[in-house]
């Protein structure tokens, strides 16, 4: 046997983290070697230490796991990534393979799931959660008769991290400085955003976030 997987846990609940940490160090071959809050923490540790594999929360401060995951997958292309999620939404499920995950697995089952998901990302092959398959290729038969295209995002990256960041309260010279980009910037980035969306002001973006799983209500 080699050594285990080494993994990289990322949830901004310690309890859930304490939780799957109990079910993954429970197995031979994988083992959590670092933890982290969200998902700019987790792009950090992921960078600063060697792990084979990360598994993120979609909700998180800061930044998103799918956020995350984008980061990731561009800094270290070979970083197995898997999405660890209460959202049973098939819209996060294409971002996050869009996103460069492995799997998509839902909290509710992880006891059932999350082995055999960080196993097969190892393998690099996908894992799709038992009755999503069916779901997910029903509802992508129905679209190509109705002439659909696959679902498309309605924000940018770099909006979407910004839309986040304003729903979490920060200051547009904050959010500047997080992202290393002017004020300036930030408040374009920003009018584009109610412009694109049709909202008001910022009681509505944050809403809005709410709604599409960028932050918890």
């Amino acid at each position: 046997m080699g050594l285990p997987v080494r993994v990289l846990l990322a949830d901004d609940h310690a309890l859930v983290r304490q939780g799957v940490r109990l079910i993954l160090d429970g197995e031979p071959d994988l083992t959590v070697v670092a933890e982290a809050g969200d998902g700019a923490e987790a792009v950090e540790r992921a960078r600063a230490g060697d792990i084979d594999l990360a598994v993120l929360d979609i909700a998180m401060p800061r930044m998103t796991g799918l956020q995350a995951a984008r980061e990731l997958s561009r800094r270290l292309p070979d970083l197995r990534i898997l999405i660890l999620t209460m959202y049973d939404n098939e819209q996060y499920f294409f971002e996050a393979l869009k996103a460069g995950a492995s799997g998509y697995v839902l909290k509710s089952v992880a006891d059932r799931d999350l082995v055999a998901a960080c196993r097969a990302a190892v393998r690099d092959e996908p894992f799709v959660y038992p009755g999503a398959e069916r779901a997910l290729v029903r509802s992508y038969v129905d679209r190509l008769h109705r002439g659909d295209d696959l679902p498309t995002r309605a924000v940018t990256e770099r909006e979407e991290e910004i839309l986040k960041l304003v729903a979490e309260g920060h200051t547009s010279k904050e959010i500047g400085e997080l992202l290393f980009i002017s004020t300036k910037t930030v408040e374009r980035h920003r009018a584009n955003l109610l412009q694109k969306l049709g909202l008001r002001d910022r009681l509505e973006l944050t809403r809005y976030a709410i709604r599409v799983g960028l932050i918890d209500p």
